[in-house]
């Protein structure tokens, strides 16, 4: 299986929900942050969580071993965000990195798995979910360059538009590929 490392972005301030929503509560109790990165370590042998300099891991309901990238440029959007962790990560061997973001629990393991082992250094990968395009999105090690770049809240949008031949939608029977959480209701509706 191709070497794909994990970036966990949740450096974000998620203002439409209210309030940290790193911090909710799912029904088992963890935090939604927590629950987001216990799913990625199932599966990535190597994790890395993207947070703002200020946040404190006991307080977000984090383990203290987990391996922390502080982005001291996280307001000035997603795809700033993103750079940084890129820039950090750069000297990986890995063939890949899975970009997964911190508000999306609920992704099946498979799923990952399943991304994982079409992973490679000329490809980026999404999956779908009834053709709505979901998370993570895995980067192939030639689009590092690129990411880098980034600046600003669009993320990594242009990139996959500028590279359309690089670009493989697989289809997945998992709807957690799609269900992230912005509002507060995405919480009830899954209780």
């Amino acid at each position: 299986m191709p070497k794909v490392i994990a970036l966990l972005l949740a450096a974000g301030r998620g203002t439409r929900f209210g309030s940290d929503k790193r911090l909710a509560r799912l029904a088992d109790g963890r935090t939604l942050l927590a629950a987001s990165l216990a799913r990625a370590q199932q599966v990535f042998d190597e994790v890395h969580l993207l947070l703002r300099p200020e946040d404190d891991l006991q307080a977000l309901g984090l383990p203290p071993h987990c391996r922390v990238i502080r982005c001291a440029e996280a307001e000035q959007g997603m795809g700033r965000s993103l750079a940084w962790g890129i820039q950090t990560l750069a000297d990986s061997d890995a063939e890949a990195i899975a970009v997964l973001l911190g508000d999306m629990p609920w992704i099946a393991a498979a799923s990952l798995r399943q991304l994982c082992v079409q992973a490679t250094a000329e490809r980026i990968l999404y999956p779908l979910y009834q053709g709505q395009r979901g998370h993570p999105v895995l980067f192939g090690r030639s689009f590092w360059s690129d990411l880098q770049q980034l600046s600003g809240d669009e993320g990594a949008r242009g990139l996959l538009q500028a590279n359309p031949m690089a670009c493989y939608g697989i289809e997945l029977d998992d709807p957690g590929v799609v269900q992230d959480v912005d509002l507060p209701q995405a919480l009830l509706a899954r209780h």
